[in-house]
């Protein structure tokens, strides 16, 4: 196993402000004009391999809003893995520990997507899920002095509450992103997480609650800022989001534009 990158690279003034500790998947797509049912076969009309994961996403989204990135993962000892590798690198996103292994593949999101940008995905998280506390500690420095760190849950559990426990302990603001959701998650994660942010049907899962207008997302988030959250937004998709916080424990509704979708894959 070892890092793709070389510590000695980056030097003192290039210290990354937002570290992601993730997942990186490597997405193959298929487009049809329509999902198939149970035991169908249908023809698509075009298929791509892509770059996805919800970590490595945000991690290349806050690359090309302009901030320095580090993204702190795992993949296979494979021809995605390393393609993986250089894709992060093309994004101006260090790969100091971004670590291979030649015990699981790279992780995969096989996804089809209809003319609605409506579609349906098996992930298998291969690598992702050997992401440990070893290799966060190999990366501690680099993690200690970000100004935001990022993680979900496309890696274990585990992992991610240790990332968000040091990030925390260090005065690093952390943004947690609970997906896929689980309704047991340990009430650390609220306690430690600077920024909760979840759709929808995670707040669902998460809260007990339905979700299903603004005020139900509201009610939802009341309920997660009083498990320790600092600050909660849950995302409605083409409804905006609900947000409120410590601070300001009213929820509000930010609307946002109207537009046609092309794919809601993340």
């Amino acid at each position: 196993m070892a890092a793709a990158g070389d510590p000695g690279q980056q030097r003192a003034e290039e210290v990354a402000a937002v570290v992601v500790v993730g997942s990186c998947m490597t997405d193959l797509v298929s487009l049809t004009s329509r999902l198939p049912k149970t035991g169908e076969t249908i023809h698509g009309h075009k298929f791509f391999i892509g770059f996805g994961g919800k970590g490595a996403n945000q991690c290349v989204q806050a690359a090309r809003l302009g901030a320095k990135t580090s993204m702190v993962c795992k993949v296979g000892k494979d021809s995605f893995g390393s393609d993986y590798i250089e894709n992060l690198k093309q994004n101006d996103i260090s790969t100091e520990f971004t670590y291979q292994t030649q015990d699981a593949a790279t992780g995969t999101a096989s996804i089809i997507v209809n003319n609605e940008g409506q579609n349906i995905i098996i992930i298998v998280a291969g690598a992702n899920l050997l992401l440990n506390t070893e290799d966060l500690k190999k990366a501690a420095t680099t993690i200690n002095k970000a100004k935001v760190m990022i993680c979900q849950l496309e890696i274990t559990p585990e992992t991610s509450l240790e990332a968000l426990t040091m990030a925390h302990s260090n005065g690093v603001k952390t943004l947690f992103n609970p997906a896929p959701a689980i309704a047991d998650l340990d009430p650390r994660f609220y306690t430690l997480s600077d920024v909760f942010c979840c759709n929808e049907t995670e707040a669902e899962i998460l809260t007990g609650l339905a979700v299903g207008s603004p005020a139900d997302a509201g009610k939802a988030a009341l309920v997660l800022m009083e498990r320790g959250c600092h600050v909660v937004i849950v995302t409605l998709g083409a409804e905006g989001c609900v947000m409120l916080s410590q601070t300001e424990p009213v929820p509000k509704h930010i609307p946002t534009e109207k537009v046609k979708p092309v794919d809601t894959t993340e």
